[in-house]
């Protein structure tokens, strides 16, 4: 996998074509609900408004959204779930692997536009082309990149031969054997530590302390990502090299991210929408990849944690945050 592209199963279709020749009915609001692990401050809800108006959908005026937010706590996803269900909503957005189940055991009748890190490996959709049923969206390939991530650790950081990872139960088990595989390629012993909760984050950064990691990976997790600035504190303190999924990490002070960029998955899943509001099927609507991933590092963490980037990544980082 290059740092750019990924080649996909799947060409033109969504980013090319939105429900052609169905207009919108005049004055039409749409109704749509929102279920997602981040609080309603979280910078990830304006990136999704933005993409929304990027294709014709502006909040109280074109939509109106029911937002439901987890802030972390994804034990009440059900109730939630239940709740937006019972608006007779036009569609749904639901965002990570708990969050999708939750609206799928809660309707089968109101579209899911959702965004996860293996929705084929997480059991939501039979296959990429043919999602089936009445959820579709975008599936940002966890598992790959969990190893990638992995690998760029390991080349920011040689002397790392130890690394500790955080590892949300909810994904699934389906990304550790790539992960393993990864770490034995690289001469890296890994020390998997599970995270359901904040308690559970204080809990591991204890356990990798004592073990004594030389390296952090975090890996794909809405909650881990919505976990993210306590992650950063602790990593600091304790001086530890990290590498996260979003950029927004990076801003947040953590050390290094790659993974697909924001905007471009808020605009696929926005385009999916917007043709399910225009009448098209989920089933219909073969589930997307990113095509695009981006590395960013942030040479002050760097610098504040006594470490220095080769020159091999520093030449390949779309983003340096000095």
């Amino acid at each position: 996998m290059t740092r750019r592209t990924f080649v996909v199963c799947l060409v033109g279709g969504l980013l090319v074509a939105s429900a052609a020749g169905v207009a919108r009915p005049a004055g039409k609001v749409y109704r749509i609900g929102v279920l997602e692990p981040y609080a309603a401050a979280d910078p990830i809800n304006t990136a999704m408004r933005k993409a929304l108006r990027e294709v014709g959908y502006v909040e109280g005026r074109d939509i109106a959204i029911e937002w439901r937010h987890g802030e972390g706590r994804t034990a009440q996803f059900p109730s939630l779930a239940v709740g937006l269900t019972q608006l007779k909503l036009d569609a749904i957005i639901a965002i990570g692997n708990l969050a999708i189940r939750a609206v799928r055991q809660a309707t089968t009748t109101t579209p899911i536009i959702a965004a996860a890190d293996d929705l084929v490996g997480e059991g939501h959709v039979g296959s990429l082309a043919r999602p089936g049923g009445n959820l579709t969206g975008v599936s940002i390939l966890g598992s790959e990149l969990n190893a990638k991530r992995l690998e760029l650790l390991r080349e920011a950081v040689p002397r790392a031969s130890r690394v500790a990872v955080l590892w949300d139960p909810a994904t699934g088990t389906f990304h550790l054997p790539a992960l393993h595989a990864a770490a034995r390629t690289l001469g890296v012993e890994l020390n998997v530590q599970e995270v359901r909760d904040l308690e559970d984050l204080h809990r591991a950064f204890a356990a990798t302390q004592t073990w004594r990691a030389g390296a952090l990976n975090v890996l794909a997790s809405p909650l881990l990502h919505a976990l993210r600035r306590p992650i950063i504190n602790h990593a600091a303190r304790r001086r530890l090299p990290a590498i996260y999924q979003w950029d927004e990490s990076v801003r947040a002070g953590g050390l290094m991210s790659y993974g697909p960029t924001r905007s471009e998955v808020f605009r696929t899943m926005s385009i999916q929408l917007d043709r399910v509001l225009k009448g098209a099927k989920p089933a219909d609507l073969p589930v997307e990849q990113p095509t695009r991933f981006e590395l960013v590092i942030n040479l002050k963490t760097a610098k504040a944690i006594g470490v220095t980037f080769p020159s091999s990544i520093l030449v390949r980082a779309d983003q340096v945050i000095q």
